[in-house]
């Protein structure tokens, strides 16, 4: 890619991001505005989208680089139509966080960092997802998918590349972050 600016939709939400800092201190939109660039780049970003970037908030691009390569939201090379990123942190790795590690680049012929020769797939290991009670998680995108076990990632891969419609959230019925209580999964908070 050696161009890019920004759609008249996201110039939009950067006119309204930019309404929440002092015009003194607009540098600090830098996250939302790399947010917004690196969705128009196809999940990743270009040096010419951070440069844009870096021209709208009055900033060296070194500093848009450096923000953009520090936070492990932000993809500096191209991902799969499907970023997966398993959490490996302690309460996803005792619940079997490995196990669906292993059963993606098994089930994708990938490792880790790798993207699916059909572009399809990038898969990614993240630290912390947030949803430790419903360990293990994997963020598929935007999403969550929450209760994972090896069979059951290996259904949303394939439902994922047959474009098939997904079930979000705990994949065992789970409801908010309760208990498991076999007797009552599936009950509502």
């Amino acid at each position: 890619m050696n161009s890019f600016s920004f759609s008249k939709d996201s110039l939009a939400k950067i006119d309204t991001i930019l309404t929440h800092y002092p015009p003194e201190r607009k540098a600090s939109a830098v996250l939302p505005l790399l947010d917004l660039a690196q969705r128009e780049s196809g999940g990743w970003l270009p040096t010419p989208a951070m440069e844009a970037v870096a021209t709208m908030l009055s900033m060296p691009f070194i500093k848009v680089y450096e923000v953009a390569s520090f936070y492990t939201m932000f993809n500096l090379k191209p991902i799969g139509k499907y970023h997966l990123q398993v959490c490996g942190t302690t309460p996803c790795w005792l619940r079997g966080a490995e196990d669906i590690m292993n059963t993606c680049k098994k089930h994708l012929g990938i490792q880790k960092g790798a993207t699916t020769d059909d572009g399809l797939f990038t898969l990614s290991e993240f630290e912390c997802l947030g949803a430790c009670v419903n360990a293990p998680v994997v963020q598929i995108n935007d999403d969550y998918f929450e209760d994972l076990t090896p069979e059951k990632m290996v259904e949303v891969l394939d439902d994922l590349k047959a474009g098939k419609s997904l079930h979000k959230g705990s994949q065992i019925g789970r409801q908010c972050s309760k208990a498991i209580d076999p007797a009552k999964v599936g009950e509502s908070c």
